[in-house]
């Protein structure tokens, strides 16, 4: 099985939604794909939480098939929204002074992409 890994660092929403689409896809073609939200793009959690969103729907279903390995905790913390990644239930990653270690998911067998 092919493993990926979604790096999005990019805070841009149309960016995200293309994480998203991707992810969904992949999983869908039975890929085993893990999202890392990272940097800017963990401003996104709280907007992507609101059902006017634009990309609630591609968001809620990406959490559903529990492809959202989790958000950079040090990143939350620095775009303020630390508490809307909890309040979303998404795991803090910080193995990495405060961050996700991309070598963690390169030693796991994933392929890392980063958006």
């Amino acid at each position: 099985m092919k493993k990926i890994a979604l790096f999005a660092f990019n805070g841009e929403p149309m960016c995200f939604m293309h994480v998203l689409l991707n992810a969904i896809d992949m999983n869908d073609r039975g890929y085993e794909v893990k999202i890392v939200i990272e940097g800017s793009a963990t401003k996104l959690v709280p907007e992507l939480a609101k059902e006017d969103n634009p990309a609630h729907r591609l968001y809620e279903k990406a959490k559903g098939l529990d492809l959202i390995d989790g958000a950079c905790k040090a990143c939350s913390n620095k775009m303020g929204t630390l508490e809307a990644v909890r309040a979303q239930g998404l795991r803090l990653l910080d193995e990495m002074t405060g961050h996700p270690s991309v070598a963690r998911y390169l030693e796991e067998g994933f392929e890392v992409i980063t958006f």
